[in-house]
């Protein structure tokens, strides 16, 4: 027999039962719910049932709360946020609300609170949740109908993916983030790249980033068509891990941490596709239309329809029309009217260093917004400064939740706005009816801020730590 893969060794030790379609039933370690989970809930209680493991549910106020002021942005969504209270005290679970000093972005507040941990398998009603899998968890977004059985059950059905091993090797140039690894894979891809497949992210590059690297690049995993992301765990994981609020200490840690080692995947492990990439070819990357993989090098140039054929012409030059950009233009230069850093993909301080590393001192010639991951975030921010930095510059510091990235809270781009962002999605109207979004890391779009235009970050970072 060969040897395991990460994502196998978590996916047997979650199988309850196997049916005869394909399908398993797996064990749900961390259940995480939102206001909109609301509906999730009242199939619940039109049944009559209770919430079957409470302990292992977990709210988080996040999509829909104010980032400037406390008011909710309508009464329908103040309603969201008060079912959701009302859900949490019904059914007892614990809840990272409004008044909660650790509320946040439900994949900042997880991962930070150490509720994820390795080898757990953790699912959420919200697409991103693969971020998780940067701590070696199976973690994937439900529907509101797996949602309700989750709730009701703890387990969940799910047909098991194909593996698929992405190493990047090598080492990253300056000024290239994970954000600009995720972009330039799923470039490289496409959206529907590892559709089917559980990636194991691995090699030099990957192993070389912070735990909030690899948050962002398994954030991004969905946006290729994946069902997962992951990184074995490694002294990096539990370096992060160790000592915080749910993680295991004394005699359990040390345990814990012994049987994380062994998820690492076996040597001989064998995966139904590899694919190899040099991160030192990886530039910053922009996007250019409007799905993620839709993306460039800063330095290229934007795509001409005429040179595709068919249905991708097609695509291309509908991407060209809603975004008000002409092919053959070099993406440098594009001028941007507004910036926006935050979102669950870069939102964690270290994201919040980076940009401010390049803002330090300079005047943003377009108004933006900084909204921060978690409340613990914002807190960490301002105690080194960061928020200063920030609003120095000309940008406005707001509160955490998803804010701009969804714009379901109020916060939106207008109509035919361009608008430089850390965010994950780039689909048409995303931040707003009619708005337009280009992608990039949070060093790229402090870049966007103090010129104006879309820019390489790289000349701006001379001399500066990022």
């Amino acid at each position: 027999m060969t040897g395991q893969a990460l994502f196998d060794k978590v996916w047997d030790a979650h199988r309850v039962l196997d049916r005869e379609d394909g399908a398993t039933l797996l064990w749900v370690d961390r259940h995480f719910v939102h206001e909109g989970s609301h509906h999730a809930f009242g199939k619940l209680d039109a049944r009559g049932l209770p919430l079957r493991h409470p302990e292992l549910t977990f709210g988080v106020a996040d999509h829909y709360v104010p980032t400037r002021g406390r008011e909710p942005a309508s009464e329908a969504i103040a309603r969201m946020v008060a079912t959701l209270e009302a859900n949490a005290a019904r059914h007892r679970f614990r809840l990272f609300g409004l008044d909660d000093p650790r509320q946040g972005i439900v994949h900042v507040t997880g991962p930070e609170q150490g509720l994820t941990l390795p080898g757990l398998l953790v699912v959420c009603g919200d697409s991103h949740t693969s971020t998780h899998g940067a701590l070696a968890a199976f973690a994937f977004g439900i529907g509101a109908t797996e949602v309700a059985h989750v709730l009701a059950t703890q387990t969940t059905w799910q047909k098991k993916p194909k593996r698929m091993r992405l190493r990047i090797e090598g080492a990253t140039g300056p000024g290239v983030g994970a954000k600009d690894i995720a972009l330039n894979w799923i470039a490289r891809l496409g959206a529907d790249g590892a559709r089917g497949h559980a990636i194991e992210y691995a090699g030099a590059a990957v192993r070389a980033l912070s735990v909030e690297g690899r948050l962002t690049l398994c954030n991004l995993s969905i946006e290729g068509g994946a069902r997962c992301g992951m990184v074995a765990p490694d002294a990096v994981t539990l370096d992060w891990l160790k000592g915080r609020p749910y993680a295991p200490d004394g005699a359990d840690w040390d345990s814990a941490a012994e049987a994380w080692t062994g998820l690492a995947t076996d040597a001989d492990a064998e995966f139904d596709r590899e694919e190899v990439l040099d991160a030192a070819e990886i530039a910053p990357i922009v996007t250019w239309g409007t799905s993620p993989e839709d993306a460039l090098p800063i330095t290229g140039t934007i795509p001409d329809p005429a040179r595709a054929d068919g249905a991708a012409a097609e695509r291309i030059r509908a991407a060209l029309d809603y975004m008000g950009l002409s092919a053959g233009r070099p993406l440098i230069g594009t001028p941007v009217d507004q910036v926006f850093i935050g979102s669950c993909t870069n939102a964690r301080i270290e994201d919040l260093r980076a940009a401010a590393a390049v803002l330090q001192g300079r005047q943003a010639k377009v108004p933006g917004l900084v909204s921060p991951g978690s409340r613990l975030v914002k807190l960490q921010a301002e105690a080194e400064g960061l928020d200063r930095i920030f609003t120095a510059a000309g940008l406005e510091w707001a509160g955490a939740g998803c804010s701009m990235c969804v714009g379901m809270n109020g916060d939106i781009v207008a109509p035919g706005k361009r608008c430089a962002s850390t965010t994950n999605r780039n689909f048409r109207g995303r931040q707003g009816p009619g708005a337009r979004t280009h992608l990039m890391s949070p060093a790229m779009v402090a870049a966007a801020a103090v010129t104006g235009t879309l820019t390489d970050v790289r000349p701006l970072l001379s001399g500066r730590a990022a």
